[in-house]
This record gives C-alpha cells, structure tokens and sequence, in this order.
C-alpha cells in the first residue's frame, strides 16, 4: 500500500534524501548482481549482453524522438493545476448531458419513422376503402403499386 509520505513525495518530485536512497539501492543492487554474474554460464551472458545493447540503442532511438521539455525563465516549483478530489456533481451531470441529448434524439427518430409507417398503412386503407374496386383486384400482386401511385385530380 502507498503511503502518504510517498504519494506527496512524488507528487512534487523527488528530494535530495530519497535520490540518495535511490543511488544506495541501486548500488547495492548491482553489486549483488555482479556477484551472481560470475555463476552464469558463457553462452547465457553473451545473450544477456547483447539483449542490453539492443535495449540501450532502443532508449536512445526514443530519446531522439521524444521532444525536449521546454525550459522556462520562471521558478514554478512546486506549483500544479489538477482538479484535486472528486469530481462535482455538476461536471457528472454535464458529462451525462451529451448521452441524453443522444437518447433523446434517436427515441425522436425512431418516434417519427414509426409515425410515418402509420400515416403510409393509413393512407392505404384508405385508398382501399373509398374506391370501387372489383374483388379480383384485391389479388393483382401490383395492387399495392397502383395504390401508391398518384391519381388525378378530379
């Protein structure tokens, strides 16, 4: 679990004391490892030595492609802008706002599509009936086009 010292620590970058435990821990890391390397076998330290070669030319190919942090005149330590604690009820209700506009379109979309379908049925059955048709017409296959075509005035 992190502590609190820790969280404020690296939220403002790191002191003098922890950089000097960081270089004693690494110090004391590689001579462990210098220890060890000896035990190795030949083949698996040449695989190692050339996998950190490749891994430094790497980094170095990702340096030159990482810009450099721009330098300012102004001494802006420890000064941050972050939207600190949770987030307001207002910021969720306006993150919340586009999905209902969206809701709400597509249920007025799908309202107007079905609305039109009922004023087409409509329209037909009443095409239907008030023409004086004979009952074989009913049975054409192109009744329903001769329906949706349009008629003449009269």
């Amino acid at each position: 679990m992190i502590s609190v010292k820790k969280t404020i620590a690296g939220s403002f970058g790191p002191t003098p004391r922890v950089e000097a435990l960081e270089a004693r821990l690494a110090l004391r890391i590689a001579a462990h490892l210098n220890e060890r390397a000896e035990q190795i076998p030949h083949d698996i330290t040449e695989r190692l030595r050339v996998a950190r070669l490749q891994a430094l030319d790497h980094a170095r190919a990702l340096r030159k492609l990482s810009p450099a942090p721009a330098e300012s005149g102004y001494n802006l330590q420890g000064a941050t802008l972050s939207l600190g604690g949770p987030p307001s009820w207002w910021l969720r209700a306006a993150s919340l706002l586009p999905l209902v506009v969206l809701v709400g379109g597509l249920v007025l979309i799908q309202h107007r599509y079905m609305q039109q379908q009922i004023e087409a049925a409509a329209e037909i059955d009443a095409a239907l009936l008030t023409d004086d048709l004979p009952p074989q017409a009913f049975s054409d296959p192109g009744f329903a086009e001769f329906l949706k075509a349009p008629r003449p005035q009269q």
